[in-house]
């Protein structure tokens, strides 16, 4: 699978974004407890920084050749620490080592410290991002939980910090 692509999103890519976005909140939804909205749709303000160009946020569309395969998000990129804000590959290419070449050619453009968080019971996602963060930085990387901001009933996330 030697023809994987990973480019910034355009404002031109909103409708597959849009159906990829459904697909990844549904993932989360797993994890997360939130159901859709009564017209069937998901929160979807992190989308809507990435498509109108908040200069905070870059997004990637990620592709094997024409087919759309999954995205990743970066914000407070004017921040010193930047965040891998959502990831998402589909089924089929999940566990292929897809998602981990493209996180990477995603972070090779944001080099500098960099925090990913995520749902301690999504045990894939725990495993997936350890890995990550010894691929990019070896050994020197922590991991923490962290409350969820405005939310303090919920489960605190797991944040993985490393530099790349």
């Amino acid at each position: 699978m030697s023809d994987l692509v990973v480019r910034r999103v355009q404002p031109s890519d909103r409708p597959v974004m849009e159906r990829l976005w459904l697909m990844f909140r549904h993932d989360m939804s797993e994890f997360q407890g939130q159901l859709p909205r009564p017209d069937g749709s998901f929160r979807t303000e992190w989308l809507e920084n990435v498509l109108t160009g908040d200069p905070e946020w870059a997004g990637y569309l990620i592709a094997l050749g024409e087919n759309p395969v999954g995205f990743c998000f970066m914000r407070a990129l004017q921040q010193p620490v930047h965040v891998l804000n959502a990831f998402f590959m589909v089924r089929p290419v999940r566990r292929s080592g897809l998602g981990l070449r493209a996180v990477q050619e995603v972070l090779s453009h944001h080099p500098g410290p960099c925090d990913v968080a995520f749902q301690a019971n999504n045990e894939k996602a725990v495993r997936f991002w350890q890995r990550v963060a010894t691929e990019v930085s070896g050994d020197v990387w922590t991991q923490e939980a962290r409350p969820v901001a405005g939310k303090p009933d919920a489960t605190p996330d797991l944040w993985i910090s490393f530099k790349v």
